[in-house]
């Protein structure tokens, strides 16, 4: 079996028979998949990390935009109380008290439902 070599600046899989190979003075071997990253990587001098195309990006981006969204996983659900009063039809005020989900759903309770299950418990 051919063993498979990874480009030393995006990070793609080259294919046996192509790309070339770089060996520095000091014996390290670089292996480039076409000419664009061997010449992004020794002319231009570029840190594979800022330039949008290669894998190296890809992954410090998803750790940049991964960090917030693991921050929102961790809270817990809000608790958000609304209080509304309303004249019912009987001339009767009425609170409403809603509570955020997860999913963003509201669950809404008034003081006459809320009564009526303390009374059956």
């Amino acid at each position: 079996m051919v063993e498979r070599r990874i480009c030393s600046f995006c990070g793609k899989e080259i294919e046996p028979g192509t790309g070339r190979m770089y060996v520095k003075k000091d014996g390290t071997v670089l292996f480039f998949c076409s000419s664009k990253c061997f010449k992004n990587s020794m002319e231009l001098k570029r840190v594979p990390r800022r330039v949008g195309w290669t894998k190296d990006y890809a992954r410090e981006k998803s750790i940049r935009t991964g960090s917030k969204k693991e921050e929102e996983k961790g809270k817990k659900t809000k608790k958000v109380t609304k209080k509304v009063k309303k004249e019912s039809r009987e001339g009767k005020k009425t609170e409403k008290t809603s509570k955020k989900t997860k999913k963003g759903e509201e669950k809404k309770k008034t003081k006459k439902s809320v009564k009526k299950t303390e009374k059956k418990e």
